[in-house]
Parts: C-alpha cells; sequence; structure tokens
C-alpha cells in the first residue's frame, strides 16, 4: 500500500473583499497517495492543481473559508475532475460574492472526518478569520492545515468584513494550541511553522491586538 504524502502547489492572483483588492500568492495542499488525493484550497491556477492531481482520483476540494483568493478555482477544478467543492455553510455569504451561479456540492462540519489514502482529517470550526473557517488536523501525518487561521508568526487578518479577533484568538488557543508541539502547521500563505513554535506568542498577539 503506498503512503500518504502531501504536495505542495504555489499559485499568484488576487484577494478582493470590502472594495479592495491585492496581489497574493496561496499555499494549495494535496494530500493523498498514487491512486487518490484531496486538494485543499483551490487557488487561483485550475490548471497547475490538476496537473499535480495527475491521473489521481481527487475525492474532494476542501475550502479552509470562503474568501476568494481560496475558492477563485474551486469550480473550475470540480468541473474538470467531477470532485464535489466542500465549504463550511457559515461562510456561504463570502462564497456567493466570488461565484454567484454557482455554489459548493458539499458542508463541512465541526468534528467531520475526511479519509483518504488511509488518512483520516478532522475538520476544526476555527471562526474568526471569517465565520466559516476550518482547519484540517491530519495526526497520522503530524500535521494541520490552518488555512488562514493561524501563520508563522500569528494569527490570521481580522481586520476586515466578517472577521473578529478575540473569536480568531479563542479559535487558536482553544483548537490548534491543544495539539502536539511537533505539529506542522501547513498555512494558507506563506512559510510553515509548528504548534510548538506559535504557541508562545499568543499573548503577545494578544496584547498587540492583531
Amino acid at each position: 500500500m503506498m503512503a500518504a504524502r502531501i504536495d505542495h502547489v504555489v499559485t499568484s492572483g488576487t484577494f478582493s473583499l470590502d472594495g479592495g483588492t491585492w496581489e497574493v500568492d496561496n499555499n494549495v495542499w494535496i494530500v493523498g497517495d498514487d491512486a487518490e488525493a484531496i486538494v485543499i484550497d483551490a487557488a487561483h491556477d485550475a490548471g497547475a492543481i490538476a496537473a499535480a492531481v495527475g491521473d489521481r482520483r481527487l475525492l474532494a476540494i476542501v475550502s479552509t473559508h470562503g474568501h476568494d483568493d481560496h475558492i477563485d478555482a474551486a469550480p473550475a477544478l470540480s468541473a474538470r475532475t467531477g470532485a464535489p467543492v466542500l465549504l463550511h455553510p457559515a461562510d456561504l455569504m463570502l462564497w456567493k460574492q466570488r461565484h454567484p451561479d454557482t455554489g459548493p456540492q458539499g458542508e463541512l462540519a465541526d468534528g467531520q472526518k475526511i479519509t483518504v489514502a488511509g488518512v483520516e482529517l478532522t475538520v476544526l470550526h476555527t471562526p474568526g478569520h471569517s465565520p466559516g473557517a476550518v482547519c484540517l488536523y491530519a495526526p497520522d501525518l503530524g500535521t494541520v492545515f490552518s488555512g488562514d487561521t493561524l501563520f508563522s508568526g500569528g494569527p490570521g487578518a481580522t481586520g476586515r468584513s466578517y472577521s473578529d479577533f478575540p473569536t480568531i484568538i479563542t479559535s487558536i488557543r482553544e483548537r490548534l494550541l491543544t495539539l502536539p508541539p511537533d505539529t506542522v502547521v501547513r498555512t494558507g500563505h506563506g512559510d510553515s511553522t509548528t504548534i510548538g513554535a506559535e504557541a508562545p506568542h499568543l499573548e503577545e498577539w494578544v496584547a498587540r491586538g492583531y
């Protein structure tokens, strides 16, 4: 049996919200083996993501949240592969800003299990960056896919619509920093980190207010 692995693609595009647009690079994570896979956050470039998936069966396109830079390529990738797009329903209003005429095919819920290549990923609802933000914890791989909830150096941004700083701090404190310290945090943008590297800084972030 092939062991599950994590593949990584960086795609580039824009993020738009509240009337502003910014250039961004996004991490796209692919979890699977040689036979099947899931994609975490179909950002910007369906072709590049499909190429990285290759001829594997794509079981799902999991969206960590509904901001347009994380879902803009999701409908196109779904159309190419037949894989359903999954999103927490609390972020549907963000999805509809980018894709008013189509919806995700499935919902994510706290505690839900997604299995691929013999590995189980648990959905952790971690609101704050957005109301329906989730992380995906894969203990067998020693990693958590944190979307835009936790980065190397601090929490995700909370200065725009539908986000809330006290809420993201609670999510990080209760849902992420309780994971084993050596858990690798694979983020939505930028470098990976570990739970142990970030945990000592929580009170600094609270004091700073971002």
